[in-house]
């Protein structure tokens, strides 16, 4: 992994990170190692080791592992993933009008598995230490009911309103459309990547999948 994509990754309101070489060859190592090991199998030892500096140099940086999984997840992922995402997606898709449900479904499919497909350890990452990091559970669903879920509110009202989506509750429609999603996504770069994907047709076949559930 490159610094300039640490770099970019780490991007916090725009402003950027200064990192030294053996920061960079630090994050990059732990990204890798956390990414195959998981956080609790990790030890700072073999991190020092794949980034070519003594351990005490991590400790200098980083005082505890913990703080060096924040230090990746936290500012890159939730800081800068999760917000930019959500400023683009108001700003790019659910500002737009569409002619039906599916368009707005497509485009934010696509959008999320690009998403994904750039940032396969940093996902795996969080799915693996969800559970077990309040922090990261705390700041993901800050940043979803603060800047996603309104925009989303109001453009499944709208729908709803022209009477091309069922009356349901706004919180089991948001369910119905992200959790499907958010599945595909996990099984698509997580769960099997190897296999033989269409992804077009899955896509396709997703959407009819949710639109079967909330059309009216």
């Amino acid at each position: 992994m490159q610094e300039s994509y640490l770099r970019e990754l780490l991007k916090v309101d725009e402003q950027e990170i200064r990192l030294t070489e053996k920061q960079a060859n630090i994050l990059a190592a732990a990204i890798e190692i956390f990414a195959e090991k998981g956080y609790a199998a990790t030890a700072t030892s073999e991190i020092a080791k794949r980034a070519g500096v003594a351990e005490g140099t991590i400790f200098r940086h980083y005082p505890a592992k913990k703080d060096l999984l924040l230090a990746i997840v936290k500012p890159g992922v939730l800081k800068l993933a999760v917000p930019v995402f959500a400023s683009n997606m108001v700003e790019n898709i659910f500002n737009r009008e569409f002619h039906g449900f599916d368009e707005l479904l497509r485009i934010f499919i696509y959008n999320r598995l690009d998403f994904a497909r750039q940032n396969v350890a940093i996902l795996r990452i969080v799915l693996q230490e969800f559970a077990f990091h309040p922090e990261i559970k705390m700041i993901i669903e800050e940043s979803f009911l603060e800047q996603v879920y309104p925009r989303i509110k109001q453009t499944v009202t709208r729908f709803q309103e022209a009477g091309l989506l069922k009356e349901m509750p706004i919180n089991t429609m948001v369910r119905f459309i992200v959790s499907p999603i958010l599945g595909f996504i996990v099984t698509r770069f997580l769960l099997n990547p190897d296999a033989e994907w269409d992804e077009a047709r899955e896509v396709e076949h997703l959407i009819d999948f949710i639109l079967k559930g909330i059309e009216a």
